[in-house]
C-alpha cells in the first residue's frame, strides 16, 4: 500500500518509518529543505514521559491572568488577541471545567507516553543514531514549600502507573547536578528518574536518513494543497512540486501530520480540528565550562523555563504565547530564559551568544493529540501534539500504524479520537 505522510517533521519521520517497516510503500511530503525543521527545530529537548498532561488543567486556570501580568511569566498573549486566540481559550476553558476530564486525559498521555519512551528505546536499539540522546531523568524542581507539597501527589500518580520517581532533598537535588551553584529558590525536586532527552531535530534527520534507505521517499520543498477525494476514500495529493508545478500524487491512504498546519487539510471534508500555534523560544548556546551546566534536563518552576544538556550544547526553552503565527523573538522572553539559567547554572556558558528560536506547537483545547481515522476511510490523523510532540513521537507512529493495519491499538485511543471535538 502507498501511504502519503504530510509532514517532515519528528511525528511525520517516525511515521514513515513505523509504516515502511510493515511493509508500504511510504512517502513523505514536507515543504522544509531537510526533516524536523519546523516546530521539531528548537524545542525543550525533554523526552519528558513521565511529565505529560492535558493542556486544559483546571488547576491552571486560576493562574493565568497572574501568569499574564507578571513580567518574567509562563503566560503570554498577544494584544489585542485574534478570534482565533479567542476561540481557543474558551474551548480550554469549557474542558477544564468539565468534571473528571483531566483526570481521565492525563492517565490516557501518561499511558501513551509509557508506550513511546518503550518504541524509543527498541527504536534507537536498532538504530545508530547520533542525536545527543539520553534517559537519565528529569527533575522538576520546587522553589517554594507548597510546590514541594504539590509533587507529592504527582509522585503518588507515577508510582501508581508504573513511572520511576522519586522526591528529593535540596541536597539531593544538588548530588544528581553539581553543577547547580546558582542563587534560584530551591526546597527540592520531583526526579523523573527514566526520562530522556535529545535534539529533536538532529533525530529527525538521522532518522529520515535511515528511512531513506529502508527505501522511504522524501519529498522537500513541497506545498501540499489539498486532498482530492470522493465521499468514502482520498484518492491523490494536490501537491506543488519543489519547481513551482502543480501535480496529483496518487496514493493508497494518507497519514496527516503537519501539525498547526493540519486543520485545512480536512476541512473540507467537514471536519473541524481546533488545533493553535502556542508559541515557545529557546537559547541554543555551546557550553564554556561542562561541569557548571546541567547533568541532563531540568525544569526551573520559578521562571518555568527547561534547561537541558545536548552534549556540549545548553538548550533552554520557555513561555507558552498566544500570538498566531507571529513568528518575531522580542528580547524580553529571550532575557527571561537567561535569567533562569544564570540562576541555577551561573557561569555554564556565554548566553549573549546563544541561538535564539520560536516556534509552534500544534495544541488541541483539551490537550490529548488527535490519533485515529479521519474523515475518509483511508485518511489518518497523528497531529496535534501540543508540547509534548517529541516525547510521544515513537509511541504515536507505533498506534497509527496499528490503527491503519486494522491491530487493536497498544493503548486505548478514545481520548485521541479525530471526531471529538464535534460530539
Amino acid at each position: 500500500m502507498h501511504i502519503a505522510v504530510i509532514g517532515g517533521g519528528v511525528v511525520g519521520v517516525t511515521t514513515a518509518r513505523e509504516l515502511i517497516r510493515r511493509g508500504h510503500e511510504v512517502t513523505v511530503l514536507e515543504r522544509h529543505e531537510l526533516a524536523g525543521n519546523e516546530t521539531s527545530k528548537g524545542n525543550a529537548a525533554q523526552r519528558s514521559y513521565g511529565v505529560v498532561y492535558p493542556w486544559a488543567d483546571p488547576s491552571m486556570v486560576f493562574k493565568a491572568l497572574p501568569w499574564l501580568l507578571k513580567q518574567d511569566g509562563p503566560l503570554k498573549m498577544q494584544l489585542p488577541p485574534s478570534l482565533a486566540a479567542v476561540r481557543f481559550m474558551f474551548a480550554t476553558l469549557r474542558y477544564a471545567w468539565s468534571p473528571g476530564l483531566y483526570g481521565l486525559n492525563r492517565r490516557a498521555m501518561l499511558r501513551l507516553a509509557m508506550h513511546s519512551r518503550e518504541r524509543f528505546l527498541a527504536l534507537e536499539s536498532e538504530h545508530d543514531l547520533s542525536f545527543d540522546g539520553g534517559h537519565q531523568g528529569l527533575l522538576h524542581l520546587a522553589s517554594t514549600p507548597q510546590a514541594m507539597e504539590s509533587y507529592r501527589e504527582t509522585h503518588r500518580l507515577l508510582t501508581e502507573m508504573g513511572f520511576e520517581s522519586r522526591l528529593l532533598t535540596p541536597e539531593q537535588v544538588r548530588e544528581v547536578e553539581p553543577g547547580m551553584t546558582g542563587n534560584g529558590p530551591l526546597y527540592g525536586a520531583l526526579s523523573y528518574d527514566t526520562d530522556g532527552t535529545g535534539d529533536c531535530h538532529l533525530f529527525s534527520r538521522e532518522l529520515a536518513g535511515v528511512c531513506e534507505e529502508l527505501g522511504v521517499i522524501f519529498r522537500y520543498g513541497v506545498e501540499v494543497d489539498s486532498l482530492e477525494a470522493d465521499h468514502r476514500r482520498v484518492q491523490a495529493v494536490r501537491l506543488r512540486n519543489s519547481e513551482g508545478q502543480m501535480e496529483s500524487l496518487a496514493v493508497d491512504a494518507v497519514v496527516v501530520c503537519a501539525g498547526c498546519w493540519s486543520p485545512e487539510l480536512v476541512r473540507p471534508f467537514g471536519m473541524n480540528l481546533p488545533i493553535y500555534p502556542i508559541k515557545g523560544y529557546s537559547i541554543t548556546v555551546p557550553m564554556k565550562d561542562a561541569a557548571r551546566g546541567p547533568a541532563s534536563t531540568i525544569h526551573d518552576d520559578n521562571f518555568k523555563v527547561v534547561a537541558t544538556r545536548l552534549g556540549d550544547r545548553l538548550r533552554a526553552t520557555g513561555f507558552v504565547e498566544l500570538a498566531d503565527f507571529n513568528r518575531d523573538i522580542p528580547e524580553a522572553r529571550i532575557n527571561t530564559i537567561r535569567k533562569s539559567v544564570q540562576s541555577r547554572y551561573p557561569g555554564c556558558a556565554d548566553l549573549d551568544a546563544a541561538e535564539t528560536w520560536t516556534g509552534f506547537r500544534p495544541m488541541t483545547p483539551d490537550g490529548p493529540a488527535i490519533i485515529g481515522q479521519g474523515p475518509r476511510e483511508n485518511l489518518y490523523l497523528n497531529t496535534g501534539h501540543g508540547t509534548f510532540g517529541w516525547t510521544l513521537s515513537a509511541g504515536c507512529a507505533s498506534v497509527i500504524a496499528q490503527v491503519i493495519e486494522g491491530e487493536a491499538p497498544a493503548v486505548p485511543l478514545d481520548p485521541f479520537r479525530p471526531g471529538r471535538f464535534g460530539e
